[in-house]
């Protein structure tokens, strides 16, 4: 079914929260502007976006580990970084309807919205200050940090000489980072406080542009192979003058989102900066010495930065379709689909008893059993029309359907429905997870 963009949005954002993906925060007390909670659905949503980073990135290569760094750091991490310094955006102030507006996103010199006249711009420091300790001074001001990258090349000793590994090799992170945004829009697109997921990948100086071409392909196949189609991605060079005062080159992966094409992920590369920065305010030798060729340096970094509240809403959105299905007596009706790739969904199976008598409920609460300890997320329903239970499942974007029935009680099989295609069939109650798991590992978005 055709749909306006907007709309599309304004639906997304009335199932997030009505289904349980994604809720304002401080609802009860009026909400806070760009600030929300995942929900039961969302948060298992959200686990399974990491999951998905995580196992490409990390688990499934023997060249980058993990690494946990703290959320507060040394205030001289983000002076040596630049941002104390550099990281600001332009703000205007409306003099008439007091909006406030990103001066560098604005075309004229008037009020987009009522079409007065705008402020002078000023540089607004996009940081959180905060203090640390019990006196509230000059010198206890920290920053909640705008970027999890730092807290990579400040432990790259720590990394280098416990783990014993030598270039190229990468250090991968995820966790939250805060942005005092001057305007936070587009639901969870972008907000104050968000989560990331970056990886710093360090090599040898003269690789740059091999690894970066690698790294920039490597990532727009990642949304394709979890479920984004292909036509809605593209790859976004960089200008020149967009560029970082250190950086080479940048290239955005972009998504067509309801409101346009935007960012969803950015891999650049950063050269010897940071480590540089580093050594120099903290006198610490970030280099690397080669046996082999007795030869010492800086490493070169390529980096690959996602945002997770991004990926997760881009997944939906692309995953969001509405369809004209059969209904009852003869007539059509539409029924509201997701279809995300089965190790995003935030649940892959739910089972369903026909009706609740005669041991049908006993038995597929077994199945649903089964299927978590063998750590396939399910979900027991037995409310409502049997229907009524498949659509709500498609709705919130579950792959498999299993139904308990009068005839599971007799010979032992179980129906297994299908949410793309709608199809059932019957298989063996015993082989059930092996037949979800088979299933998972075959699933193609067409």
């Amino acid at each position: 079914m055709q749909k306006e963009p907007q709309d599309v949005m304004e639906k997304i954002v009335s199932l997030c929260k009505r289904r349980g993906f994604v809720f304002p925060s401080s609802e009860i007390y009026g909400g806070l502007s760009a600030s929300y909670d995942y929900g039961p659905l969302g948060v298992e949503m959200k686990q399974n976006v990491k999951r998905a980073w995580w196992k490409e990135m990390v688990t499934a290569r023997e060249d980058v580990v993990g690494l946990d760094s703290a959320i507060i750091q040394h205030p001289k991490v983000w002076e040596a970084s630049g941002h104390v310094e550099g990281f600001h955006d332009p703000m205007v102030d409306c003099k008439q309807c007091r909006r406030r507006f990103r001066a560098d996103q604005l075309e004229g010199d008037r009020c987009p919205d009522c079409g007065g006249e705008l402020t002078e711009p000023r540089q607004f420091n996009l940081m959180f200050k905060t203090h640390f300790g019990p006196v509230e001074d000059s010198a206890s001001i920290v920053y909640l940090r705008p970027e999890t990258a730092q807290g990579i090349f400040v432990n790259f000793l720590n990394v280098l000489n416990s783990s014993r590994l030598k270039p190229p090799f990468g250090v991968a992170q995820i966790g939250k980072s805060f942005r005092n945004e001057i305007v936070a829009r587009n639901f969870v697109f972008r907000m104050r406080e968000f989560e990331q997921m970056e990886m710093e990948y360090f090599i040898r100086p003269g690789e740059d542009d091999k690894w970066y071409e690698y790294w920039v392909k490597e990532r727009f196949e990642w949304y394709v192979k979890y479920g984004v189609r292909r036509g809605n991605l593209r790859l976004r060079p960089h200008e020149p003058e967009e560029l970082a005062h250190y950086s080479t080159g940048c290239t955005d992966v972009e998504y067509l989102f309801p409101f346009g094409w935007s960012e969803l992920e950015g891999i650049a590369k950063r050269g010897d900066f940071d480590l540089k920065r580093h050594s120099e305010y903290s006198g610490a030798r970030l280099s690397i010495f080669e046996e082999e060729t007795r030869e010492s340096y800086i490493p070169h970094v390529v980096e690959p930065a996602a945002g997770v509240d991004r990926a997760l809403i881009t997944f939906l959105i692309d995953a969001y379709d509405e369809e004209e299905v059969p209904g009852s007596k003869g007539k059509t009706e539409t029924r509201t689909v997701l279809h995300l790739h089965p190790e995003i969904a935030p649940v892959t199976a739910a089972v369903f008893p026909l009706v609740r008598r005669d041991g049908m409920p006993e038995k597929a609460r077994g199945i649903a059993a089964d299927l978590r300890e063998a750590g396939v997320s399910s979900f027991y329903d037995e409310k409502g029309a049997i229907g009524r239970r498949y659509r709500r499942q498609d709705e919130v974007g579950t792959p498999w359907c299993i139904t308990v029935d009068g005839k599971t009680m007799e010979d032992g099989t179980v129906t297994i429905r299908d949410r793309d295609t709608m199809q059932q069939e019957r298989i063996p109650a015993d082989r059930v997870v092996e037949e979800v798991k088979a299933r998972i590992k075959a699933w193609r978005r067409t």
